[in-house]
């Protein structure tokens, strides 16, 4: 497995900026490579992507969800990859964003890709588009505000400001 981590400060509130990362399927308008990304209910999402030339999918679980702190995930099929992203108010109009991944890839050029650290630029790069996509909104897209710990949902459904994670890409 190889470890990636990069922050990020953006010009937003915690919760905007925590919202925003809850709309899952809004991740290829900042997601270098990222076809698409689909919810399949609260914890699971599907992925598509284009990594090292090739293209990609692969199912995900959200393992741990906390607002405006925290969202966890791991792979469940596909290359295996797993991480977090970690939201620290800076101050009322200011966020840090930190990114950790930890992904094993497959494949001759996807390893050599990862020694020369591509794939840490690419989350560099990501975040740079997350940050210009948050703050020339000024607003979230919609925004998830349920908890999960380990197999465990809550957390109710409301209007884009406050709870809906699906349909709210734009």
């Amino acid at each position: 497995m190889s470890k990636i981590e990069k922050s990020i400060d953006v010009n937003v509130p915690v919760r905007e900026a925590y919202n925003q990362w809850t709309q899952f399927e809004t991740f290829p308008q900042f997601m270098d490579g990222v076809e698409s990304v689909t919810q399949q209910g609260d914890t699971r999402l599907h992925w598509v992507a284009q990594i090292a030339g090739r293209r990609q999918e692969w199912d995900a679980e959200i393992t741990e969800q906390t607002p405006d702190q925290r969202i966890a995930w791991t792979s469940t099929t596909g290359d295996r990859n797993a991480g977090a992203v970690d939201f620290h108010r800076v101050d009322d109009t200011h966020t840090r964003v930190t990114l950790t991944m930890d992904i094993e890839p497959s494949g001759a050029v996807e390893k050599v890709g990862t020694a020369l650290g591509i794939p840490a630029g690419r989350v560099e790069g990501d975040l740079e588009r997350f940050k210009q996509f948050i703050e020339t909104r000024g607003s979230a897209t919609g925004g998830w505000r349920g908890e999960i710990a380990q197999d465990d949902v809550s957390g109710d459904r409301q209007p884009a400001s406050s709870g809906s994670r699906a349909g709210r890409a734009g």
